[in-house]
């Protein structure tokens, strides 16, 4: 979001921007699809795509580009193989492909467009190709479709939008650490709570949507799909217990329980005597996150981070 602003920002001061997009790599090259980075006319920079001497040279010649008065669209390859033709400099053995656009206050529209989407929590996709860069409505199921045949001829789709919501069914200290990184990580984040006038739940300023509601209603309030991540943490063992048993049945991106081993324990067993079967609950992390042997909320709430990327991520523990 802070990205799309900055350029609507120098757009609306009359100031030309270059957008250099990531759209496509391979190995261990540095920059990744969608890594951007804006370079205004007043030398305002931000983002990256890759860091290191390959940046530098790429940054450098978007200021150049920006003092001219016409500057079309363009990719360059940058092969990190150290000193041979489009080499970058650099020599982690990887290769990338950079879109080089140059906006201007026509494009106001557009970035209002994506700004507006990102705000509302809806999604869209973006379009670059050797001659526009466009934003619309319309939505692709990857992450990226591209596809490069020459520098005249290629396209790069990206969706915008958060892919992946996390659900926090509990509002204490611990769903606001959690909030507060997750947002920072791209999730979309939904927190809900059973009690009314919870101080957390009120103060927390990072999640996107807070809802008191009656927790034998939650499956109502939760999207089953792959893209769905639920982090149980109420502030009792019968409410977590309670929103186990509703959500169990579903098949979410993933979902986890915070709390004790033995207080787990327990629950396992109640659940299984109520008819929940050994396969459902295999599939349920608890306790939820890496054991790093977490203590503050803060630490727990990276705990939850690091194996939820590890599930989203598809890497085996």
């Amino acid at each position: 979001m802070k990205f799309w602003q900055y350029i609507h920002d120098k757009l609306q001061q009359q100031q030309k921007v270059f957008v250099l997009t990531v759209i496509e790599n391979f190995g261990s090259s540095p920059g990744r699809k969608g890594f951007k980075m804006l370079i205004a006319e007043d030398g305002f920079i931000y983002g990256s795509v890759g860091g290191g001497i390959m940046e530098f040279a790429l940054v450098e010649e978007a200021k150049e580009l920006l003092k001219q008065d016409n500057s079309p669209p363009f990719i360059k390859k940058q092969i990190h193989k150290g000193n041979i033709k489009d080499g970058s400099g650099m020599i982690c053995s990887g290769e990338q492909t950079v879109a080089f656009h140059c906006l201007n206050k026509h494009d106001i529209s557009v970035v209002e467009s994506l700004i507006t989407c990102l705000k509302n929590g809806t999604k869209g996709t973006l379009s670059l190709t050797p001659n526009t860069f466009d934003f619309s409505t319309a939505q692709i199921s990857a992450q990226f479709e591209y596809q490069i045949n020459n520098k005249e001829d290629w396209f790069f789709k990206e969706h915008i939008g958060f892919k992946e919501t996390l659900y926090i069914v509990g509002g204490g200290h611990v769903g606001v650490a959690v909030s507060e990184l997750f947002v920072k990580l791209g999730f979309y984040v939904v927190v809900f709570d059973n009690r009314e006038n919870l101080n957390t739940l009120e103060n927390n300023q990072t999640a996107h949507k807070k809802l008191v509601i009656d927790y034998n209603d939650i499956e109502n309030h939760i999207e089953v799909s792959s893209s769905s991540y639920v982090a149980i943490m109420t502030n009792k063992y019968t409410d977590d217990k309670l929103v186990l048993s509703k959500l169990i049945h579903h098949n979410y991106g993933f979902l986890g329980v915070l709390g004790s081993k033995a207080k787990l324990h327990i629950m396992w067993e109640v659940l299984q005597n109520e008819g929940v079967t050994r396969t459902q609950l295999e599939k349920v992390h608890a306790p939820i996150g890496l054991s790093i042997k977490s203590e503050t909320p803060e630490e727990i709430a990276v705990s939850i981070a690091a194996q939820v990327i590890q599930v989203k991520n598809k890497i085996k523990s």
